[in-house]
């Protein structure tokens, strides 16, 4: 089984190649530059849902059904005190927390307006397996279109996820894309920033990079063993 790895950018995807060690066979499929090492074929699909939904969609096509799994990894932005700068998380709910409408009473998700759905749930035990071999903190990661820069933008997202450990921009829809071919998806980031009010001299990137690779190091024994059939236990 191989593992479908969908990062937004190349730094992050040359992070995730990096675990492996040694040079990535690189393949040219309609619609992406897929890095092959180890189990994993790693690509960066852009940034946003839509074109991390769109650039995994065309990578599973041209996969023919040799993935078993898919995830969605890069940096992104953690909730203070939950998950601190350079620690990483992994979601056990990759929720879409700006899908719905605006209404004078408040956000209202999508699945309020009755249709659609705004979450999905990674297999609870590679949830767990992958968060105890990178000492990874666990919680819903929220996917939006746009960075949270405010404090009151960040108390209104814990108020309406009061459990979220972080904020990335394309777990959902690698999710939606993987979910169409009936297929588990996970989410790991490595925190390179605190949510709230825009600083952008505080982030630290490069470190939150290393941290990913280093996780990967630990992930790829567990992501190898893993089976579709471990998905509900």
């Amino acid at each position: 089984m191989r593992v479908l790895v969908v990062t937004a950018v190349p730094v992050e995807r040359d992070a995730v190649t990096r675990a492996s060690g040694g040079s990535p066979e690189v393949l040219r499929v309609p619609g992406a530059e897929i890095h092959r090492t180890g189990p994993l074929d790693v690509l960066a699909g852009g940034a946003g849902p839509a074109a991390a939904s769109a650039a995994t969609a065309f990578a599973l096509a041209a996969g023919s059904g040799a993935y078993g799994l898919v995830v969605s990894a890069g940096i992104g932005g953690g909730f203070a005190p939950a998950a601190p700068v350079g620690s990483l998380v992994v979601a056990d709910a990759i929720v879409a927390a700006d899908l719905g409408a605006e209404t004078p009473d408040g956000f209202v998700p999508v699945t309020g307006l009755g249709f659609g759905r705004d979450r999905f749930e990674p297999p609870p035990a590679l949830v767990r397996e992958a968060a105890s071999v990178t000492g990874a903190v666990t919680g819903p990661v929220l996917t939006l279109s746009t960075v949270t820069g405010s404090a009151a933008r960040t108390a209104a997202l814990l108020a309406a996820h009061p459990t979220a450990v972080a904020e990335a921009m394309e777990g959902f829809g690698v999710a939606e894309a993987a979910a169409g071919l009936g297929l588990p998806a996970l989410e790991i980031r490595a925190v390179s920033n605190t949510v709230g009010p825009r600083d952008r001299a505080a982030w630290r990137i490069g470190d939150a990079l290393t941290a990913l690779t280093g996780a990967f190091g630990k992930l790829i024994p567990v992501l190898e063993g893993w089976t579709p059939h471990d998905r509900d236990h």
